[in-house]
């Protein structure tokens, strides 16, 4: 069964990809309050992904969810690099998995503790 990803658009990146193809691929959620891209992956592109990052797991709605933020931004980076949605573009995130990993652990070194 396929599983996907979703990765968040602000402004910045809607600008990023402006006047490319891909803003015809832009999914709207919370009553198009909200701009994301929607990739669904094989099984064994999700495997990698969940394998590669302890946190990362699957939701009800078979989303990959609760991955790093670098691994978010890469995968950004390499849309708007690639002006595509395709395989392409996951496997080219998962042969920078080390550097994802050691920017993950920095960013748990910089992300405050929510006061309460």
């Amino acid at each position: 069964m396929a599983k996907y990803i979703s990765v968040l658009l602000d402004d910045k990146r809607m600008d990023a990809i402006k006047g490319s193809d891909l803003e015809n691929k832009i999914d709207k959620m919370f009553g198009g309050q909200l701009n994301a891209f929607t990739l669904e992956l094989s099984d064994a592109k999700a495997k990698e992904i969940m394998d590669a990052f302890f946190t990362a797991r699957v939701d009800s709605r078979s989303f990959i969810t609760d991955v790093p933020i670098a691994f978010s931004r890469t995968l950004f980076a390499e849309i708007a690099k690639t002006k595509s949605l395709g395989d392409d573009v996951i496997d080219a995130v998962l042969t920078q998995v080390d550097e994802i990993k050691e920017a993950a652990a920095k960013e748990s070194e910089f992300l405050p503790t929510p006061v309460l």
